[in-house]
């Protein structure tokens, strides 16, 4: 019990955390507007994403940075 207790604990902490939310809030910024919020909002499908990759194939990649998330997350274990 106490280990889940810990768990919840540093799961709270790492919501607040200032380089975990600032990174969760860039990575998931195109679902606040545009064909990423009709998507989250139920009213585009996923053929619907994949038709508007295929118009835009080349869009710049942006790197999901895990290994500086894990190191994040390890800091508070």
């Amino acid at each position: 019990m106490d280990a889940f207790a810990r768990g919840l604990e540093i799961a709270a902490k790492l919501q607040a955390a200032p380089p975990f939310s600032d990174i969760k809030q860039k990575r998931y910024a195109s679902f606040t507007a545009g064909d990423g919020l009709k998507f989250s909002q139920g009213q585009l499908s996923l053929a619907d994403l994949a038709k508007l990759a295929e118009k835009n194939e080349n869009l710049p990649l942006i790197s999901g940075k895990q290994e500086m998330l894990e190191n994040v997350i390890n800091q508070y274990l």
